[in-house]
């Protein structure tokens, strides 16, 4: 009963929560987080490869992002639908056989690099959009 309940509350959140593009493991993604500092809001790109993906498809879901930055491998776990996601812009694709991209970590240079798979005209048709979009909202401020 209770059980119920909790699954009914935490439907109604994800469906009030931001649509994000569909990511997966391996995806290169650009997350754009809101900054709050005093009382300015800032919105501030994370770029790195989705190493994992967890908390399956409920409200705590949460994904990990890699990247390099001045040579040295820096992490982020967001959670999926934090109000503080402003949206998630999906750069490419890449094809991996794995859940959890854990052995990136031990990787440097051309040796961590992923196969690539083009987007699809679907995907680039959302990606145009949402650049069209976030230029409308700097344009407005």
């Amino acid at each position: 009963m209770i059980a119920k309940l909790i699954d009914k509350i935490n439907a109604e959140q994800i469906e009030k929560a931001q649509k994000h593009a569909p990511i997966r493991v391996g995806d290169v993604v650009k997350v754009f987080v809101r900054i709050k500092e005093g009382e300015k809001e800032r919105r501030q790109a994370f770029n790195g490869t989705v190493i994992a993906m967890n908390g399956g498809k409920g409200l705590s879901a949460t994904f990990t992002v890699r990247r390099f930055a001045l040579g040295i491998g820096v992490e982020k776990v967001f959670p999926l639908y934090s109000p503080y996601i402003d949206h998630i812009e999906l750069v490419n694709h890449s094809r991996v056989r794995r859940a959890k991209l854990y052995y990136l970590r031990k990787l440097t240079g051309k040796k961590a690099r992923l196969r690539t798979i083009p987007l699809t005209d679907e995907e680039q048709a959302a990606k145009a959009a949402a650049m069209k979009s976030s230029k409308s909202v700097k344009a407005e401020k």
